[in-house]
């Protein structure tokens, strides 16, 4: 899906499940996501409820098995649902799996803080539930550049960024 024209929104409501005391070293890691989910709620459409499973590189990589036929492990995943069925019913927006420890043996690969990237993740994932991909150029160009947006509004630098010219 290609994607939507951006629009303020208000936050979605937004569950988290730690499933790993990996997180556990990561006291800020709850409150980013809520934050970086809040900062694409606000630039991108998708009102309703979103759930997050912060887990280990196993789990996600089982969720990547069984529901992509990909056996190994990957920063995130999205699981869109399917529109709610009926006036006044909430909308589920999906789900989102993100793994510590490739999140974080990539942020420390690309010298980037843990939180920034998890925040990059979080928001990555977000929009995959709101329709938004990568699949072409032109769908990831429209994508890069929303999630640059999101993260610059929360003082994050450019995730795309090459080196030090790109982030100032």
């Amino acid at each position: 899906m290609s994607a939507r024209p951006a629009r303020r929104n208000a936050a979605p409501d937004i569950d988290i499940e730690i499933q790993s005391p990996l997180w556990e070293t990561e006291r800020e890691a709850e409150p980013t996501v809520r934050a970086a989910i809040a900062a694409a709620a606000a630039r991108a459409a998708g009102d309703g409820e979103v759930s997050v499973l912060l887990a280990d590189d196993t789990a996600v990589q089982a969720l990547n098995r069984d529901w992509r036929k990909i056996d190994k492990p990957t920063n995130v995943l999205s699981f869109p649902a399917t529109p709610a069925k009926g006036p006044g019913i909430p909308a589920l927006l999906g789900d989102i799996a993100i793994a510590f420890e490739t999140l974080d043996r990539e942020a420390r690969a690309e010298g980037k803080p843990f939180l920034h990237h998890l925040a990059h993740l979080a928001v990555h994932g977000y929009l995959h539930l709101l329709g938004y991909d990568h699949q072409t150029d032109s769908e990831a160009e429209a994508m890069e550049a929303l999630e640059r947006e999101i993260l610059a509004a929360m003082r994050i630098p450019d995730p795309y960024a090459t080196d030090a010219a790109d982030i100032a």
